[in-house]
């Protein structure tokens, strides 16, 4: 029971099922109680977030010096791709399908929310713009002065940080989750709102399928090799993933099973795959794009501008690069940006927490099974380029 319940989506399940049954039976004064739970802990991971963009790009940058190679290139110019045009594609479906599915704002609600006992505000340090420049500039001033103490701190910060998201944010996610869950059974919503989350559900998985059917059978086509002597060798890869909602705690079975594949080069798959488990999450990345459509055309009737997508795509692409690769990671990191650029305010950022978790595992999925693809496409230009992955 103990090894069941330390799964993190089985953690994450039964905080919406707890959720659901304390809004069905709680009175008025139990809902207000729950949420300036809900608020605290929110505030709480909107504290993280610029710290957590922080502490992963700009060890990132640093470490580029290191491997600043061609190969790195092509691999960060790939995953950078993989990723646009995964958002695009969840764009498109998501204004293509969401007015199909008739979502009102507010729909079915028959309780009013209390009003908040109390309200505690915990600012963030800096904004998440701020964060994201800052990162950039003192990555980069570290390569430019080689500042080597700073940038061992740095990793050291990244370790900090990393302990906080597993230690903190990952834990009171249930939590959080399970308070939103309540709220949206006390007001009457969930039972009209939950056809929408299954649709939501279907249509992502279906997007899943198609873009990574694209990324093989273009791999396959640009190596003259057929893709499934990759994909055949991931289906433990996909169990795991499916079970952790982390790319980071895929990875390891990923290595092991890529390596029996007979058309992936040794040094390239050696690097690759590592790498590409901790940039590429073209899953993640195409659910936040689509939950921000559904979540918009939900909570205020509207979906954003196509204009703002515009903007939103190529900056959620260098989010989701840096992104920590733990349950939620993508969403957790871009936050920030949903609601600067998108204009989604807590409320719709909460739901959106809320249904990403159910999502996460296919999109994590999806994330660590489309490495295979961009190997293959690795293993292939190294071959008519002449290249090998720096040691």
């Amino acid at each position: 029971m103990k090894r069941l319940l330390s799964s993190t989506t089985i953690r994450l399940f039964l905080g919406v099922v707890g959720g659901v049954i304390i809004g069905l039976l709680a009175s008025e004064d139990v809902i207000g109680f729950i949420l300036p739970i809900k608020h605290v802990l929110g505030q709480i991971i909107f504290f993280l977030i610029p710290l957590i963009i922080f502490g992963f790009i700009t060890p990132s940058i640093t470490r580029l010096k290191r491997n600043a190679s061609k190969l790195l290139g092509i691999s960060l110019l790939l995953a950078y791709v993989s990723c646009i045009g995964s958002a695009s594609l969840g764009a498109f479906v998501g204004y293509m399908a969401i007015p199909l599915l008739n979502i009102t704002p507010d729909a079915g609600v028959t309780n009013v929310v209390p009003e908040m006992l109390f309200k505690l505000d915990i600012p963030p340090l800096m904004s998440v713009l701020s964060a994201l420049i800052f990162a950039f500039l003192i990555g980069l001033s570290v390569i430019w002065t080689n500042a080597s103490k700073i940038e061992a701190a740095l990793y050291e910060f990244q370790s900090l940080i990393f302990a906080l998201v597993k230690k903190v944010l990952i834990p009171i996610l249930p939590f959080f989750i399970a308070a939103n869950f309540s709220i949206l059974a006390y007001e009457g919503t969930l039972a009209s709102r939950l056809p929408v989350f299954l649709a939501i559900l279907l249509i992502t998985v279906l997007c899943h399928i198609i873009w990574l059917s694209f990324l093989y059978i273009s791999s396959g086509i640009y190596a003259g090799i057929n893709p499934w002597k990759v994909l055949k060798y991931y289906g433990p890869v996909v169990l795991t993933a499916l079970g952790t909602q982390s790319s980071a705690a895929s990875l390891g079975v990923a290595i092991g099973q890529t390596k029996k594949s007979p058309v992936l080069k040794s040094d390239i798959r050696d690097f690759s795959i590592p790498l590409l488990g901790n940039i590429h999450f073209p899953g993640s990345i195409l659910d936040v794009v689509f939950l921000s459509l559904a979540v918009s055309q939900l909570l205020y009737g509207t979906m954003p501008d196509v204009s703002k997508l515009l903007v939103f795509i190529p900056l959620l692409g260098i989010f989701a690069i840096a992104a920590p690769g733990l349950p939620g990671g993508t969403l957790i990191t871009s936050l920030g940006l949903i609601h600067a650029v998108l204009g989604i305010d807590e409320a719709g950022i909460a739901l959106m927490i809320t249904i990403f978790a159910l999502l996460d595992s296919f999109g994590t999925t999806h994330n660590i099974t489309s490495d295979g693809a961009l190997t293959l496409t690795l293993s292939a230009y190294s071959d008519k380029n002449n290249l090998h992955a720096d040691s």
